[in-house]
């Protein structure tokens, strides 16, 4: 005979919470900025939405007017921003014997060739990007399947494929990003922490969307940039005003 089992209630807590966020998202949409901003303004206007305790991250949303079918459309690269973006990351670099001791003096949490590549076939992932030097591609390579889907594949054209293994371990280490669109044709990055000054978010907006406007494929016709969105973590977006060339 089955027997009848009663949901346990949600607790107390997980039910405030719960309105407490409901009740933030609806402060948050009534001074949500109904038009586009400069660049200033809207960084202004997010610090002015009610948050989580922690310090969020500013989240910039590009949205291009490419096709990503097409592979001469397709946006990808890496980028160091003027005044970093407030968080480091774990390096590993796959080198020859010889750029291993200063990969690691630069930073890298482990460097090294064969037996790096049999740590991470037994499981270790405890990175966020993977730096080689061209001449250790050939041994890499047999990781395709592990670091592809998770995009810790080093890449030339993202930049962790290089002859200066220890520069892009400390760049990379410092914050330095790596982008590509989505499928939707939308790039996104951040580009700092709620706490960081004004100028110092518009900054690094900045030179990022410039950054990208140089990446224009010349198959794409007219503008390149369609809208520009700047949010927090657990923020509404805002609008950016953007014109190609400010």
């Amino acid at each position: 005979m089955a027997t009848a089992t009663t949901a346990k209630p949600a607790s107390k807590d997980a039910a405030a919470s719960s309105r407490r966020r409901a009740k933030r998202v609806r402060e948050n949409e009534a001074i949500k900025p109904k038009e586009p901003l400069p660049l200033l303004e809207a960084v202004q206007a997010l610090k002015k939405f009610k948050g989580p305790k922690f310090d969020q991250s500013v989240e910039l949303c590009l949205h291009l007017n490419i096709d990503p079918r097409q592979a001469d459309q397709n946006i990808r690269g890496s980028i160091a921003l003027p005044h970093g973006v407030g968080k480091t990351k774990r390096v590993i670099a796959f080198c020859p014997p010889e750029q291993a001791k200063e990969a690691l003096e630069a930073g890298a949490v482990k460097a090294g060739g064969e037996e790096l590549v049999a740590e991470i076939e037994k499981g270790f992932m405890d990175f966020d990007v993977a730096v080689a030097s061209p001449e250790m591609m050939r041994v890499v390579s047999k990781l395709g399947r592990v670091l592809g889907p998770r995009g810790l594949m080093p890449s030339p054209k993202a930049g962790t494929v290089t002859k200066d293994v220890a520069t892009a371990v400390r760049e990379y280490a410092a914050g330095k990003l790596e982008f590509r669109n989505d499928k939707g044709g939308n790039v996104h990055v951040v580009v700092g922490k709620m706490s960081f000054p004004d100028e110092k978010l518009v900054e690094n907006a900045e030179h990022f969307i410039h950054a990208i406007e140089k990446m224009k494929p010349s198959s794409v016709k007219g503008r390149f940039i369609k809208k520009v969105v700047l949010s927090g973590t657990m923020t509404p977006g805002v609008v950016v005003r953007w014109s190609e060339g400010d």
